[in-house]
């Protein structure tokens, strides 16, 4: 199967300080590639650079073409928590594109926003405001938001972050499932969680070494 991207040979940097030197990585529909290290080591980087946030110094990272949907979560939110908006619209935010911005979400659209949030264990919040939620349920909101676009890759950067354990099973229940429609990139520092639920796990740190394979 051709992945959905593939990175060759990338290394990045910050003005003079090497972060990433030669690392080669592809993610795949059907997988959940978990990526694991220590603070400092590149991960954040690495998503960077994958997302376009970031320029290497060089390498290159190849997309399957069409070139697939991303959905993002990043690894601290930089929501507003003041912002006037509810949990119903910042899930629908993520299924804007400056091409449809102003556009209406279509019935169907609705309908899908209402299943994911229901899915995110938040039906009871949906016209809350953002402001009044826990930091948890507000990590399973912004998590809805990357998922209403049913996105053929997903990155996730710490998206275990804040969330309650009893959320934290079925969430990655959910990955798992996920993994019918799309190829999935999950930075995370919890290597028991990784194990569990990744098809491949890599370290990182200045460089990437491959770890377990099922």
């Amino acid at each position: 199967m051709m992945p959905l991207v593939e990175i060759r040979h990338l290394s990045a940097a910050y003005g003079s300080r090497r972060v990433l030197t030669d690392v080669n990585l592809s993610i795949s529909k059907g997988e959940i590639v978990g990526l694991t290290g220590p603070n400092g080591g590149g991960k954040t980087t690495l998503v960077k650079c994958l997302l376009g946030l970031h320029k290497p110094l060089s390498g290159e990272i190849c997309f399957a073409e069409p070139r697939p949907a991303i959905g993002y979560l990043p690894q601290h939110s930089q929501l507003d928590r003041q912002f006037p908006i509810t949990v119903e619209q910042l899930v629908a935010s993520g299924l804007y594109t400056r091409r449809c911005f102003r556009l209406r979400p279509t019935a169907a659209q609705r309908a899908k926003v209402q299943q994911v949030i229901a899915d995110m264990g938040l039906a009871d919040y949906s016209k809350q405001p953002v402001g009044q939620l826990s930091g948890g349920q507000l990590q399973r909101a912004l998590l809805g938001r990357a998922l209403v676009s049913d996105p053929q890759l997903l990155v996730l950067d710490e998206p275990s972050t804040y969330i309650d354990h009893h959320f934290s099973m079925a969430f990655y229940e959910l990955l798992t499932a996920l993994t019918s429609s799309c190829g999935i990139l999950l930075v995370s520092h919890d290597l028991e969680a990784l194990r569990r639920c990744a098809t491949s796990l890599a370290t990182i740190d200045g460089t990437l070494t491959p770890g377990l394979t099922r």
